[in-house]
């Protein structure tokens, strides 16, 4: 088991750290550009080109069945999801193979309200809330693959 970050506008980095200390998980920093990571053997930098879903693409290419992707960006979600990981918002909204097709139409409905001006702005600002959330769904899904690891048939 791994996790994932679309790192670029992530805002709960540290708290991704500090779970996947806890577990000894190793973590994939995803970028398009440079970014702090700690100094850790578990935490591992992957700088992709500038462009758009490069970092998406790389993510999506290498996470799998298992692995946990943290994102907010709906199509890699479901591009996770068809490789068999978990996905889960900053905000704590996990994807599922169940809710995946509503969020990618709401996501449609939204940029077509947009575009047309019927809806102006973006999301509510990220507060403590969202964080407190994002942790406990980061450490329920870890804790339900773990489960499913040691229920598995050796």
């Amino acid at each position: 088991m791994e996790i994932f970050i679309d790192a670029d506008a992530c805002p709960v980095k540290d708290e991704i750290y500090k779970v996947a200390q806890r577990y000894g998980l190793k973590t994939w920093v995803v970028a398009n550009s440079f970014l702090m990571v700690p100094a850790s053997p578990l935490v591992e930098r992957v700088v992709v080109d500038a462009g758009p879903d490069v970092a998406d693409d790389w993510i999506a290419e290498h996470a799998g069945a298992g692995d946990i992707v943290v994102t907010q960006d709906i199509p890699l979600a479901e591009r996770a999801l068809h490789a068999g990981a978990a996905a889960v918002a900053p905000t704590g909204r996990p994807f599922t193979v169940d809710s995946i097709g509503s969020a990618i139409a709401q996501r449609a409905l939204m940029e077509q309200l947009r575009s047309t001006g019927d809806i102006i702005g973006g999301p509510k600002p990220f507060d403590r809330n969202d964080r407190s959330r994002f942790l406990q769904a980061l450490d329920q899904m870890v804790n339900q693959e773990q489960r499913r690891r040691a229920a598995r048939p050796r």
